[in-house]
C-alpha cells in the first residue's frame, strides 16, 4: 500500500519509510490497530489540514469553511445509518478525548462513575487513577466473575451500594458479548446515565455479529480505527437531543479546539466503506478468524481469560501457560516480527506496564487477508516461542515462517475493499 516517501527533511522520511517497511514485515496482531485503505490515507494526507475552522457545520468561527461544512455533515450522516442513531458529533480527536467530553457533558466533578476496572479488562479513561477520569471523578468498579465474564447481578448490586451518575460498558479488553440491554436496566433502577463505549466492536455492531447498545445507551463512542478500520480519532452518538447539545459544547468548546477537517474527511471515507456488503464480509472473516486463533491455544492448553472470543480479541495468560510475564511474552514476539501488546489479567499481581498476559486481535491481518488456516499456523508459531523463549535456532526458524507470510499478504488494499 505504502509507496516509498520522498520529503526533503530526510531524517522523516527515513523515519517513516522505516515504519512502512516494519508495517509490512511484522504480522500485526494489536488489537486496537488496522490498515486504512488508499482512500482514507489520500483523505487524511489531503488539503484539508491546512483549513481551521472552531465550532460546527453553519456556526463557524472562521470564513472559507463552505466545503469543510459539508465534508463534516456527510460523515454525520453516514455514521447515523451505520449505527442507527440521531445524533453524532465527528469531531473528537481520539477516544480518550471523546471520552473526557462525554463525562464533561454529563457529570460534575467527584461525581462517581461505575466502570470495569483496568486490569479486567476496562480502560485507563473509565476511571483509573492516573487518568483524568480518576482524578476529576469518583471512580467505582465492577469485576469479572471468576469465568472471566460480567456478572450481572453483581454489577446490578454494587450499583446500588455505590449509586453512581453514570455506567460505562464498553471495554478495552474483553473478548465476550456484552448485554446492553441488561445494562440499562441495571442503569434505570439506580437512575444512571449509561455510556456505551464501543471502540473495540463498532465494525462487529455494525455487521451485526454483536448487539448494539442504539437502543440503550444514552451515550454512545467509537473510536474509528480499530474494527471500524478508519482513520485516528473517535464519534460520540446519541439519541437524545438535549444530550447531543452537551456533548456539542463539552467537546468545543470544552476539550478541544478547531476539528482536523482531513480526519474528519478520512472517517467520512471509512464510514462510506463501512457501508459496502464489502465490510460485512470483513467482518465475518474476522469474527471467524478471531474463533479459529483462539481455540487453536487452547486446544494447547493455553489459559484464555473468559474463554473461547465471541469478537475480534482475546487474552492470554502467559504466567500460567508459559511462566513468563506480558512483557516478557511481547519482547519475545517482538524479536520474531510478530506485534502484540502486554495486558493485565484479572487479579493481576503484576503492574499494568508488565502484566501477565498478552492480548491479540485479528483485525488487521484479516485486513491483510489472513483466513483461518493462517491463524491456525501463528497460533502454533507463538505456542512454540514461548515454549521455548531461549531457543534461537527455532526463533531463526520461526522468524523465516513469518516472512513467508508477511511476503504473502502484503499490506496492499484492505481485505474486500474495492
Amino acid at each position: 500500500m505504502y509507496k516509498k516517501i520522498n520529503l526533503k527533511d530526510k531524517e522523516i522520511a527515513d523515519l517513516i519509510e522505516k515504519e512502512n517497511i516494519r508495517q509490512e514485515a511484522n504480522i500485526e496482531l494489536i488489537a486496537s490497530e488496522n490498515y486504512v485503505s488508499e482512500d482514507v490515507l489520500r483523505a487524511a494526507g489531503s488539503c484539508l489540514t491546512n483549513k481551521y475552522g472552531e465550532g460546527y457545520p453553519g456556526q463557524r468561527y472562521y470564513g472559507g469553511c463552505e466545503y469543510v461544512d459539508e465534508i463534516e455533515k456527510i460523515a454525520q450522516e453516514r455514521a447515523k445509518k451505520l449505527f442507527n442513531v440521531e445524533y453524532v458529533n465527528v469531531q473528537p480527536y481520539s477516544g480518550s478525548v471523546a471520552n473526557a467530553a462525554v463525562y464533561m457533558a454529563l457529570l460534575e466533578p467527584n461525581d462517581t462513575v461505575l466502570a470495569l476496572e483496568l486490569s479486567n479488562g476496562g480502560h485507563l479513561s473509565h476511571g483509573y487513577k492516573i487518568s483524568f477520569s480518576g482524578k476529576f471523578y469518583k471512580p467505582a468498579f465492577y469485576y469479572l466473575n471468576d469465568e472471566g465474564k460480567l456478572d450481572y447481578d453483581e454489577i446490578l448490586k454494587v450499583a446500588k451500594e455505590v449509586k453512581p451518575k453514570m455506567i460505562i460498558c464498553g471495554y478495552s479488553a474483553y473478548s465476550q458479548i456484552i448485554d446492553f440491554k441488561k445494562f440499562r436496566e441495571i442503569a434505570n433502577a439506580v437512575g444512571a446515565y449509561l455510556f456505551a463505549d464501543i471502540s473495540h466492536i463498532s465494525g462487529l455492531i455494525i455487521a451485526k455479529l454483536h448487539p448494539s447498545p442504539s437502543e440503550y445507551a444514552d451515550v454512545i463512542m467509537t473510536t474509528t480505527h480499530k474494527t471500524l478500520r478508519g482513520t485516528r480519532g473517535a464519534i460520540i452518538m446519541t439519541n437524545d437531543a438535549e444530550i447531543y447539545k452537551k456533548i456539542n459544547k463539552a467537546v468545543f468548546p470544552g476539550y478541544q479546539g478547531g476539528p482536523l477537517f482531513h480526519q474528519i474527511a478520512a472517517k467520512a471515507v471509512s464510514f462510506y466503506e463501512a457501508l459496502q456488503p464489502e465490510f460485512i464480509e470483513y467482518q465475518n472473516q474476522l469474527l471467524k478468524n478471531s474463533k479459529a486463533f483462539c481455540q487453536t491455544f487452547i486446544n494447547k492448553n493455553v489459559k484464555i481469560v473468559s474463554g473461547l472470543t465471541q469478537n475480534h480479541l482475546f487474552i492470554i495468560d502467559v504466567k500460567q501457560s508459559y511462566g513468563l510475564t506480558g512483557k516478557e511474552a511481547e519482547e519475545i514476539l517482538g524479536n520474531i516480527n510478530i506485534t502484540v501488546n502486554k495486558n493485565t489479567i484479572p487479579h493481576d499481581t503484576e503492574k499494568p506496564t508488565v502484566a501477565s498476559g498478552i492480548r491479540l486481535g485479528t483485525a488487521a491481518m484479516t485486513s491483510r487477508g489472513f483466513k483461518e488456516d493462517e491463524f491456525i499456523i501463528m497460533a502454533n508459531l507463538i505456542d512454540k516461542a514461548l515454549r521455548e523463549p531461549q531457543n534461537e535456532i527455532l526463533h531463526n526458524v520461526i522468524r523465516k515462517e513469518i516472512a513467508k507470510l508477511s511476503n504473502a499478504f502484503p499490506t496492499g488494499k484492505p481485505y474486500l475493499i474495492s
